[in-house]
């Protein structure tokens, strides 16, 4: 007998007909013989139109009431979830976070789980019941409900797959697999069959969208092997795991972004020290800055660009404008019509030329290349975001196509 944790998204549990589907693959899945932890998502759009709810009665709530709030959502999807697996005649019961056993940080909003306390699901699995849990959730020290931020009920899913040691953990969404493209813009997008923790980690962090990048952390740093699958369909999905035995595929997807922004600092002066003030800076404020380049030092200045998230752009605007004239700099310079284009993999790290590769097929479709990053299994480029989808298909079409 094996332990399964199952998490599902918001799609897959949109509606009452969704979720006798899912309802049928959790009972199926324990009518053959295995322990069950299901984890959802709230219902299809619940969360933007609860945050719209809030909007309408106060512009700018505290962020321990906009958690009491949007936590409702997946103790919904998990309660009608479990009244539905009831009706098939099989025990089973929903818990919401806290009572699941998750311990947070009081990070409202973007809360860490700190611990978790199974021994509640490990009784109602004792008893042979079905456990599903109201996922992106838990419970701080002062006994508030928190949220986990984006991605919260993948994370959610690991965390518990990686507290009770489990066997498996499924990750259904609305797509059957992880792709080397997104298939609904590239029709020449293949599914894998597996991918390494850390090509997904980069694709998630890069933009792809089907696992977000804090579950991979953690199923890398605690060997959780996961099957990405559609709760749609019955095809195979994507296993993410350690190293693949296999010689690496060259490149293993594309991905593109668009939820950037590049920032450039203008005749910075040409002095040790000032680029660290400055990224200190912004770290101290919680920036993450992605991208960086910064040019050669001319007639005593040099000029720093770097991206930072799109919904950062303004807060980072602000934070540096009295602070780089106070360094001296000419100008600070913001563009949010952006798009950042990276492949992914592995294979790069034995094969010369990958770079030129892809350049060549941005330089086939007249792409333009603002900024440049490298890594051993990745590379990324900033273009002009008119240009993003043509840059994915001209990619794609180079390393998977040809």
């Amino acid at each position: 007998m094996a332990l399964i944790v199952q998490k599902f998204g918001g799609t897959s549990v949109r509606d009452a007909e969704r979720i006798d589907n899912v309802a049928g693959i959790i009972t199926s899945a324990y009518q053959d013989g295995n322990d069950v932890v299901a984890v959802v998502s709230a219902q299809g759009d619940t969360t933007d139109d609860l945050t719209a709810k809030a909007a309408e009665v106060n512009q700018r709530p505290s962020k321990r009431e906009m958690d009491m709030l949007l936590s409702s959502g997946e103790q919904v999807s998990a309660a009608l979830l479990a009244m539905a697996i009831e009706r098939m005649g099989f025990p089973v019961v929903s818990l919401l976070g806290w009572q699941a056993g998750f311990n947070t940080t009081s990070d409202y909003g973007s809360a860490r789980i700190k611990k978790i306390d199974t021994s509640r699901v490990k009784k109602e699995l004792d008893k042979r019941r079905i456990v599903v849990i109201a996922g992106f959730q838990g419970v701080n020290r002062y006994g508030d409900v928190t949220t986990i931020g984006r991605g919260g009920s993948d994370t959610s899913a690991v965390a518990y797959a990686a507290a009770m040691h489990a066997d498996l953990c499924q990750i259904y969404t609305d797509v059957d697999g992880v792709y080397t493209a997104d298939p609904r813009k590239i029709p020449g997008a293949k599914k894998l069959s597996c991918i390494t923790y850390d090509e997904m980690l980069e694709l998630a962090s890069l933009g792809a969208q089907v696992l977000h990048n804090r579950s991979v952390e953690m199923a890398k740093k605690y060997n959780i092997e996961l099957e990405v699958l559609s709760s749609l369909t019955k095809a195979r999905g994507t296993i993410v795991k350690e190293e693949n035995s296999v010689e690496q595929m060259l490149i293993s997807g594309v991905a593109k972004d668009d939820d950037i922004a590049r920032i450039s600092i203008i005749g910075v002066p040409d002095k040790p020290g000032l680029a660290f003030k400055i990224f200190s800076k912004l770290s101290s404020k919680g920036t993450n800055v992605d991208i960086i380049l910064q040019s050669i030092g001319r007639n005593g200045t040099k000029d720093i660009s770097f991206t930072v998230q799109k919904d950062r752009m303004e807060d980072t605007i602000e934070l540096l404008k009295e602070y780089t004239e106070k360094l001296g700099a000419s100008s600070l310079v913001a563009d949010d019509n952006v798009s950042k284009v990276s492949i992914v993999g592995a294979g790069m790290e034995s094969h010369p030329g990958v770079a030129a590769e892809m350049f060549e097929a941005l330089f086939s479709r007249s792409v333009n290349i603002q900024m440049i990053s490298t890594s051993e299994i990745k590379i990324s480029v900033l273009v002009h975001k008119a240009d993003g989808d043509r840059a994915v298909e001209a990619i794609h079409q180079k390393f998977f196509e040809s």
